[in-house]
């Protein structure tokens, strides 16, 4: 009996060793988990692991869908019961609990130098916590205003590029002078409201959250933190040159208002131009201006779609090797293109593709540079605070319900309050 045990003891042991991305022997398999939806995006990532399965028969990836409304809470749970996919495609600002959960690798040691010296310090900032770095960041999309072409010119209102663009002021009074029988000056679709909040905030000198010596987190909002929302609420309830209906829609159901005439410009993320490509009637005119800029001029915060590797995953020297595969300069030109985003590497930018005039990709490479981490990148708690203090907080601010004093004390008493249980 004894010997048999031991026997069965070496078993297990040989079985625990064996690894879980072999099958019977074969190559290995890695499961890459992506959230894109367009079709040029879903079509750009399926051919890129078909390439790569091609010419890599050890390593085969296979290509699991997921979605962006459920992804935070689909991958707790899958880490929480040991099936998380290999490669992980997410945000920025969705890492910070991952990784500090201990749910995501730390690619510091895993990433070649190619990929390393191509992105930004500041991009790669963006999913760097504490010392390490849990997620490549690949694609960045800054906020635009996308304009009614012909509006414009009738108002005769001076058109802002890049160099010299409006400030959030002039954009008041734009939006103003745009405003008629039947038609609004602008629509805010603000669903979801604190990202374009706080990532336009940057402009004026807004920050949010500050971290203090001991490296914990307060909110405090300040004069900077208050331009955008008080622009915002003044052009719903006091200048009316924007509407309240649109403040819970999305970014999509306010395009056929604006391509019937209602809404003059839209302040939307640069990647749904490709809707408005797809869905404008014919002889529909439209360009693509940049973002009110403030005291920081053109400055506004970014939470780049990432890849990172699942801290359960056996191979990761393989999964960091497919994810440089996939961001290569030419493939990653590939996917910003199916995505109608930008790249965060320096030589995937320079791709003639994405500075021509057609469709605005000039005015938003123009905007690369200025593009920074979002304000809640590293903050632990951030999704809670987001959807339990400062989501409300800002609808019933821009609905009118209540006033900019009560907004404050709501994102620093009850935000502060949030953020204490993640930092103890």
């Amino acid at each position: 009996m004894r010997t048999l045990a031991k026997a069965l003891a070496v078993l297990l042991l040989l079985a625990g060793c064996s690894s879980p991305g072999h099958r019977d022997g074969g190559p290995i398999t890695l499961r890459f988990q992506s959230l894109a939806w367009q079709q040029e995006s879903v079509a750009a990532g399926k051919e890129l692991v078909r390439e790569w399965n091609a010419g890599h028969p050890d390593v085969k990836v296979e290509y699991v869908q997921g979605s962006w409304d459920s992804v935070h809470d689909q991958l707790l749970t899958s880490f929480e019961g040991g099936e998380a996919p290999d490669v992980i495609h997410d945000a920025s600002d969705d890492l910070a609990d991952f990784a500090y959960g201990g749910y995501l690798a730390d690619l510091t040691g895993l990433l070649p130098a190619r990929l390393r010296s191509d992105i930004p310090p500041g991009s790669w900032r963006t999913a760097t916590f504490g010392r390490g770095v849990y997620g490549v960041p690949f694609l960045q999309e800054p906020r635009v205003l996308i304009a009614n072409a012909d509006l414009l010119r009738r108002a005769k209102v001076r058109v802002p590029t890049a160099g010299h663009p409006w400030s959030w002021a002039e954009f008041r009074e734009v939006a103003r002078r745009l405003t008629g029988p039947g038609r609004y000056g602008v629509a805010w679709p603000l669903k979801e409201p604190v990202s374009a909040t706080l990532n336009l905030s940057l402009s004026a000198g807004g920050r949010l959250f500050h971290r203090g010596a001991d490296g914990k987190v307060a909110v405090r909002f300040t004069e900077g933190d208050a331009v955008v929302p008080r622009t915002v609420h003044d052009q719903v309830a006091v200048d009316h040159s924007a509407p309240a209906s649109t403040l819970g829609s999305g970014g999509s159901d306010t395009l056929p208002g604006f391509f019937a005439g209602r809404y003059a410009m839209v302040p939307l993320g640069f990647s749904y131009r490709q809707q408005i490509v797809q869905q404008a009637p014919e002889g529909f005119r439209w360009e693509v201006l940049p973002a009110p800029a403030g005291s920081e001029g053109l400055t506004q915060g970014v939470s780049p779609q990432t890849l990172s590797v699942s801290e359960d995953c056996p191979h990761k020297k393989e999964a960091v090797a497919f994810i440089d595969y996939l961001l290569r300069p030419e493939n990653t030109v590939r996917l910003a293109l199916g995505d109608w985003m930008l790249p965060t590497g320096t030589q995937a930018l320079k791709d003639p593709a994405l500075h021509t005039a057609a469709n605005g990709w000039a005015t938003g490479a123009a905007l690369a540079s200025r593009l920074r981490p979002a304000p809640a990148q590293s903050v632990r708690g951030y999704p809670e605070w987001k959807d339990k203090v400062a989501t409300p907080a800002y609808q019933q601010y821009y609905s009118g319900a209540i006033g900019l004093a009560e907004l404050r004390g709501r994102l620093e008493r009850d935000g502060n309050l949030v953020l204490a249980r993640y930092q103890r």
